[in-house]
């Protein structure tokens, strides 16, 4: 007999396991399924260890200016291979924590995939087993990951996305970054510091389209000042490996041209964690991956199942997943909420 519980949440991530860690504390008796880590991309792959990252950075480019404060720094050099140690080291810090805050509440992990067979009804399947539980209410939290674009062939070691850029064993001499938004931008900032020649391409006008232009342009002319070139206005028609190089062509009103470098790192647009979860058992509406819900209690079309964070689109934050996870179980309790406001929502680069 499968075991019951009030809330069973697919994915750990800083939706998933806020909401898990809310539920409990609202008296619900509460499942969180996740095959990886918890933390989520943020926590293992993400916003954490990538500020440990520039953190390195940062203090890197302010001790190679240690004159201009009255000191000497002799034979200035560095570790990649503990830099990304570092980070690593950081992000298993806050996992751990997180794992401490889910016994604390006593929040069922369970290790596997998660997935839907029907209203109330979850399958886990994992490296042994497959088990099966009951949920009157199920949450689906399980987030995002790069977009496969056309003509873009990402094979994990010439062609990357940022999770690779995290373990890398040393700088790559020349790098290209397709897309110059949150994640291109800081992975710019990071590699050029270590010595890496950084080509920076955007389809848009401008570097972070999204974020205000009078930074933008400040932003724009320190990367110049640092050697980074930046070419916006740009569409990638192809990226490849070629011969254990990254071969990018592009255009823009220049005409079309091939760029060559050892790495090309491809930090444009997600798509939602949706497949493989049974959501087409049920019915669940889906739309460009990512699954419909009524933004102010986070149901689907479908009774009894709920999706917060990633998963439902922009805006893709880990603060927005968690307030939509909270938001979530205390409607599900029944607990007044006001609707989230998703035009004052901080971002940050």
């Amino acid at each position: 007999m499968p075991e019951k519980f009030d809330i069973a949440i697919i994915g750990g991530g800083p939706g998933g396991y806020v909401a898990a860690i809310r539920a409990s504390q609202l008296g619900f008796k509460t499942a969180l399924i996740e095959k990886d880590r918890v933390g989520g991309i943020c926590l293992n792959w993400g916003c954490i260890p990538t500020k440990a990252l520039l953190k390195s950075a940062e203090l890197f480019n302010l001790v190679k200016r240690a004159s201009e404060f009255g000191l000497k720094v002799e034979n200035l050099g560095f570790d990649f291979k503990k830099i990304i140690q570092r980070s690593r080291q950081v992000a298993e810090r806050l996992t751990k924590g997180v794992e401490f805050l889910l016994r604390k509440n006593n929040v069922t992990k369970i290790s596997g995939h998660g997935f839907v067979l029907k209203p109330g009804l979850v399958g886990v399947k994992n490296e042994k087993d497959e088990i099966e539980i009951q949920a009157s209410n199920i949450i689906i939290a399980t987030g995002a990951r790069p977009r496969e674009l056309h003509g873009i062939n990402i094979d994990g070691k010439v062609i990357i996305t940022s999770k690779e850029a995290m373990l890398l064993e040393e700088p790559p001499r020349s790098m290209i970054i397709i897309g110059a938004g949150a994640i291109g931008v800081e992975f710019a900032y990071f590699y050029n510091s270590f010595g890496t020649k950084i080509t920076l391409l955007e389809m848009m006008s401008s570097i972070l389209p999204n974020e205000d232009k009078e930074i933008t342009d400040i932003l724009a002319k320190s990367f110049q000042k640092s050697g980074i070139d930046i070419l916006t206005g740009t569409k990638v028609v192809e990226a490849k490996a070629v011969d254990g190089q990254a071969e990018v062509k592009i255009q823009n009103e220049s005409g079309e041209k091939t760029l060559k470098a050892d790495l090309a790192l491809v930090a444009i647009g997600v798509r939602g964690n949706s497949d493989d979860l049974g959501l087409e058992n049920v019915g669940v509406e889906v739309e460009n991956s990512f699954i419909k819900v009524d933004k102010k209690t986070y149901k689907t079309n479908v009774d009894g199942i709920y999706a917060i964070g990633d998963v439902i689109g922009p805006p893709l934050l880990a603060h927005v997943a968690s307030a939509e996870g909270i938001r979530c179980v205390e409607n599900i309790a029944g607990v007044e909420t006001l609707p989230i406001d998703y035009y004052g929502i901080p971002n940050c680069t």
